[in-house]
Order: C-alpha cells, then sequence, then structure tokens
C-alpha cells in the first residue's frame, strides 16, 4: 500500500504546541493513548497489518527546510531552539505503537511511551486508519472529483456568505490527504476571489498551511487537563492547566479548552485573572446555545465584556448549525468555528469514520504509579476511559 503520510508536519498544530507544553512542564512523563472506534466498525481482514506498515513507514519521515521555516516565522509563540533543534532531531519511534485485529475484526491500538515523544502519534495514527478503511472499503472507486469540487465550492460560498469565522480541522478523520488538499485549495481560491463578510482562518494542519500560504490553527487537546487531573484533583484541573499554560506561552495561544470535565466543574472555579489572562475559550460538547448564556454568565459575573471574548465552536459541526450558532451567539460574544469531518469527508454516497485516540494512563515519571485518565466531557457519548473512574468522579462533581 503506498505510503499515506510523507511530511512531517502533516498534523495538527496542537500536537507541537502541546509537545512544547510537556517538555516545559512535564519532561519525564509516561503516557498510554488507546484508540476508540465510536461506530464499532468492523474491519477487513488483514487491516492491522496495513496500518503496521504505515506506522513503520513513519521511520523515515523527518522535518525538512521548508517546514522548519515556516513554523519559525508562523508559529512565534514556540522558540526557535525547539523548532530548529528538538524537532529537527525529533524522530518517530514505531516501537511505542501497538496494533492487532481481534476474531471479530475490532481494531485496537495503543501507543505507550515518554509523554513528549508518543503524542506525535495520535494524527497519523487517526488519518492512515481513515484514509486505508475507505480505500480498502472501496470508496475511492466512488469518488467523483469533479462533483466534489462542485460541492466544495457551493458549500464555501454558504459559510462565508453567511459571515461565519471559520477554519479547517479535519486532519483525524479525513477521505485522504489528496482529497483535504484539494477541499483547503478550492476554500481559499472561492474565498480569495469572492467578497464575503465572512473570514477564512486557516486549518490546523501545519503541511497544508505552510503549502497553501494559510494560517496554522490550534492550542491545546483534552489530554492536558486529563493528565493534569491526576496531578492536582477535578476540582482544581482547569484553574492548575491555565496557570501552567499561560506561564508556557506567556498569555499567546489563549484559546481554553474547558469542557474535558464538564462545565460546572470548570466555571465553578474558573477565576478573573484567568479570564482575562485568556482571549477566549473552546466549545466542543453540549448544547452550544446553552454553553454560550453559561458563557455570557460567568464573564458579566466576573466584571468582563462577553463581546471581549472569543468563543470558537467545533462540536462535530456542518454549516446549517454553524449558521444557527452564529445568529445566537451574536452580540453576546465573538463566536468563530472549527470543522472536520463536515469538510474533510463530507463525501457523497460515503460514510465518514467516528475514531479518536485519546489518552489513558499516565504517569509523571518513570518511577511513579500508573493512573487512568478519562474525559467526562458535556456529552455522555464522549465520556471516555475507565468506566469505574467516570462514575466515580461524576458522583462526585455532580
Amino acid at each position: 500500500m503506498k505510503q499515506i503520510i510523507n511530511h512531517f508536519t502533516d498534523n495538527d498544530l496542537y500536537t507541537f504546541t502541546c509537545m512544547y507544553y510537556i517538555i516545559q512542564t512535564y519532561p519525564r512523563a509516561e503516557v498510554e493513548y488507546t484508540f476508540f472506534d465510536r461506530n464499532g466498525t468492523v474491519y477487513p481482514q488483514g487491516f492491522d497489518k496495513l496500518l503496521q506498515e504505515q506506522v513503520d513507514y513513519m521511520k523515515n519521515v523527518v522535518i525538512q527546510e521548508d517546514e522548519i521555516e515556516f513554523m519559525l516565522k508562523k508559529c512565534y509563540y514556540l522558540p526557535k531552539w525547539f523548532i530548529d533543534v528538538f524537532l529537527r532531531g525529533f524522530r518517530f519511534n514505531t516501537d511505542e505503537v501497538s496494533i492487532n485485529q481481534d476474531l471479530d475484526g475490532h481494531l485496537h491500538v495503543s501507543v505507550k511511551g515518554k509523554w513528549y515523544s508518543a503524542i506525535i502519534w495520535e494524527m497519523p495514527i487517526l488519518s492512515c486508519v481513515s484514509e486505508l478503511f475507505h480505500i480498502l472499503n472501496g470508496d475511492d472507486q466512488k469518488y467523483d472529483l469533479a462533483l466534489e469540487i462542485q460541492k466544495v465550492r457551493k458549500k464555501t460560498i454558504e459559510i462565508f456568505g453567511n459571515g461565519l469565522i471559520l477554519g479547517d480541522m479535519g486532519t483525524r478523520r479525513r477521505f485522504s490527504f489528496d482529497h483535504q488538499k484539494m477541499v483547503l485549495t478550492q476554500m481559499k481560491d472561492v474565498y480569495e476571489n469572492g467578497k464575503f463578510s465572512g473570514t477564512f482562518t486557516g486549518t490546523s494542519n501545519v503541511w497544508f498551511a505552510k503549502e497553501l500560504n494559510l494560517n496554522p490553527l490550534g492550542t491545546m487537546s483534552h489530554q492536558i487537563i486529563s493528565f493534569e487531573e491526576n496531578v492536582t484533583s477535578v476540582f482544581e484541573v482547569n484553574h492548575s492547566v491555565m496557570e501552567k499554560w499561560a506561564s508556557v506561552y506567556n498569555g499567546d495561544l489563549g484559546l481554553y479548552l474547558y469542557d474535558c470535565f464538564g462545565d460546572d466543574v470548570f466555571f465553578n472555579n474558573f477565576s478573573k485573572k484567568s479570564a482575562m489572562l485568556f482571549s477566549g475559550l473552546r466549545v466542543d460538547s453540549g448544547n452550544e446555545e446553552e454553553q454560550i448564556d453559561k458563557i455570557v454568565q460567568k464573564y458579566t459575573e466576573l466584571g468582563i465584556n462577553p463581546q471581549t471574548k472569543q468563543v470558537i465552536f467545533s462540536n462535530g459541526l456542518n454549516i446549517k448549525r454553524a449558521i444557527e450558532i452564529q445568529k445566537y451567539a451574536l452580540g453576546k460574544i465573538r463566536p468563530s468555528f472549527g470543522v472536520g469531518t463536515f469538510l474533510t469527508c463530507d463525501l457523497t454516497d460515503i460514510k465518514p469514520m467516528n475514531i479518536v485516540v485519546k489518552l489513558t494512563k499516565s504517569r509523571i515519571t518513570e518511577s511513579r504509579e500508573w493512573h487512568d485518565c478519562v474525559k467526562l466531557s458535556c456529552d455522555k457519548g464522549k465520556t471516555l476511559g475507565n468506566q469505574d473512574k467516570c462514575k466515580y468522579l461524576l458522583s462526585v462533581i455532580c
């Protein structure tokens, strides 16, 4: 099978921003990630061997000079030594990845190693699984390029014609590398050659941002908060992460992902200092209108004008839903959107995958005990990790 990941920065920006944060805060931490298929997909026989082949290809994927130059220019919040020394010398460690397929055809993948190293596998594993499955499922034979180009261009007009501030976050469940490139190329062309009230903010994929001269988008992922819960407590975790994140990035990358342990835990401990340090929040679960009301109420209680704060919505959105949220949010906060699967795997007669890789175990050094890491979210369907721990935490925070 052809090599799917050929570029070191064919990855989400938050991989690198989180990697730097980890080096600065928990350089000796060790973790385990687990692959989850929310649809319970039965994969074709031998799928695990094909995925292992893709993982083995990664041994030779290293950052190139043009990628370094781009990151030095655009990722100003990351120090030169991290990009030009650490990433230059970084190599994918394939021994960190374990893959097998059970007799029922279900896929099992785990990644275990030093946190700063193992973190880089999330996006390559997900995008390889997605593209491989669509190939083996014969979906590439249904692919009509002319039709898909027409759909993307029409979708782009609808997005920015309705005033949406929106960027791509679709690498993890894309139909293919080539399809994501086509989507972003067409979106950029339509946007730059039209007159719209909306704004195309860029893409979370660093490689495509470089290739297409777009802004790279991203801050943090749930794993940062999930890890920290084992260091502090579920009630203090968000405050602790916000303090450390703000210290590492000195006020940059100030959009906080707050729903890892539900919104009540976050809002009950959201201080004015943190609210002033961070430029806004990211909503990745729950009912968006309800979340807007809670955000407005909290900022108002803290004596802060909510309309000065950016809120980015990223919970499995399509255009229709984004427009509904936009209408509700205007005049209350500054709404923007990150859309993934609906951009990169919204194809005629083809069903997108529903797969994630999540942090499930951690320890702060190699000499400490292992702890389970979980994610509760504001959506029951997004609760992942040790079920006994999830039930316990829910019992104490509810």
